[in-house]
């Protein structure tokens, strides 16, 4: 009796073992671990290497914490039996209970959980050896699983541990934001340093009615005059139409050809200092038009269309304020896109990107469908509306401030409580 209790008490402990680990192994933080391996942490490197295959190591768990439970109640219902005869089966079946569930699976995995990383790293080495111990059974285990899945039709949930890293990501940014709040602006940049490979350069473009372009048919004085009296450095340079770009002229280089010739500033060809127009399709990723301006090593593009078409132009400057936010110099005009009103309005222009406004106030507006407020609006609205009229949607009042012929000019958007939203017209 004295050797069974012994044992029982070891079974245990073995139950203890196999159920922490498997929290501990689950729970442990990946980034933490795979750092610690790139600093030479042996432990850490075989705690990746049984994640890697953690189905595996999970059917090793498993089938040896039901083997040491089942023979710790056998155990116990044999030293019942023996003591209080048939009445010990139901003795040893309610002690068995208690015992498994608090000192086999509660206390361990708690404290696995709270200590995941440090327990991760030392089970590490045994799971191991026990999980190549027991790899022909857990692999025998494992195809007879997927043939009976595929008998009923269904298919094998993949690889536990294979999550999506680019959300697993975006959660862990999420959980710091709330709970480092001595940098709020850090979770956001790190947002959008995810979101360069999903966000096009058409929803973060100058477009072509707000560029600064200088025919080069008129005298060169008057181009130069132009030159200085634009807050930017390059300035494409276009022949007749718009659409017609023949260059991009670095302020730079025009005062370089200035200084070289004052005395005929009308001589100078202001095409051949001009530098080579770069045409990019606006369905380019922000993160391939970076690493474009890397490669190139340029500040400056032109954009077009599927047809060929000038959509407007995007410089570096541009895709660096999709990450930090807005950069401004002492040559930037001031913004005055957004006017915030005392009763929680805000007065916004209508070519303001949602973008813009979903990371300055936290809003969750969509921009699948439209990348500016005015193209929002005109989405939903379904027609271009008049000015003065109201619309609400996303839990937004939306009012037509201004129309210039089919264009919103400007809008008042105001936040509304659950039960103001409506999602139809309201005048």
């Amino acid at each position: 009796m004295t050797a069974a209790i012994i044992a029982i008490l070891f079974l245990l402990c073995c139950s203890a073992f196999f159920s922490g680990a498997e929290s501990a192994l689950t729970a442990a933080s990946r980034p933490r671990l795979h750092a610690l391996a790139r600093q030479g942490n042996r432990r850490a490197g075989v705690v990746n290497e049984l994640r890697a295959h953690m189905e595996q190591v999970i059917a090793a768990i498993l089938l040896y914490n039901n083997l040491v439970n089942i023979a710790a109640s056998a155990l116990a219902t044999g030293v019942m039996i023996s003591l209080f005869g048939a009445a010990g089966i139901a003795y040893a079946t309610a002690g068995m209970t208690v015992l498994l569930v608090l000192f086999g699976e509660v206390l361990p995995k708690t404290y696995a959980i709270n200590n995941a990383d440090r327990t991760a790293l030392a089970v590490a080495p045994l799971m191991r050896a026990m999980t190549w111990i027991g790899w022909p059974l857990t692999r025998t285990l494992q195809v007879a699983v997927r043939v009976a899945l595929r008998l009923v039709g269904l298919r094998g949930a993949a690889a536990l541990g294979s999550d999506k890293a680019e959300e697993e990501l975006r959660g862990a940014i999420d959980l710091h934001a709330e709970t480092a709040v001595e940098q709020p602006e850090a979770s956001a940049m790190l947002h959008s340093i995810l979101d360069l490979a999903q966000v096009t350069i058409a929803d973060i473009m100058v477009h072509r009615r707000n560029v600064t372009t200088i025919d080069i048919g008129q005298p060169t004085d008057r181009i130069v005059d132009e030159v200085l009296n634009s807050a930017y450095t390059r300035i494409p340079l276009h022949q007749g139409d718009i659409d017609n770009v023949v260059g991009v002229l670095h302020a730079k280089a025009l005062l370089r050809a200035v200084r070289a010739s004052p005395a005929d500033v009308a001589g100078i060809d202001v095409v051949e200092i001009a530098a080579k127009p770069w045409f990019v399709p606006d369905s380019t990723t922000l993160l391939a038009q970076l690493e474009a301006f890397r490669e190139r090593r340029e500040h400056f593009a032109l954009v077009v269309d599927e047809y060929g078409a000038l959509m407007g132009i995007v410089t570096l400057e541009d895709i660096l304020e999709e990450i930090v936010g807005q950069i401004d110099d002492e040559h930037d005009v001031k913004p005055t896109g957004l006017v915030l009103a005392r009763d929680g309005s805000i007065e916004v222009a209508g070519d303001v990107t949602i973008r813009d406004l979903n990371r300055e106030f936290g809003w969750r507006l969509p921009d699948e469908h439209a990348s500016t407020i005015a193209g929002l609006v005109l989405y939903e609205a379904r027609r271009i509306p008049e000015a003065g009229q109201v619309f609400a949607f996303f839990g937004f009042r939306f009012q037509v401030l201004e129309r210039q012929r089919n264009q919103i000019k400007r809008l008042r958007i105001t936040p509304q409580s659950a039960a103001e939203q409506a999602p139809a017209e309201v005048a």
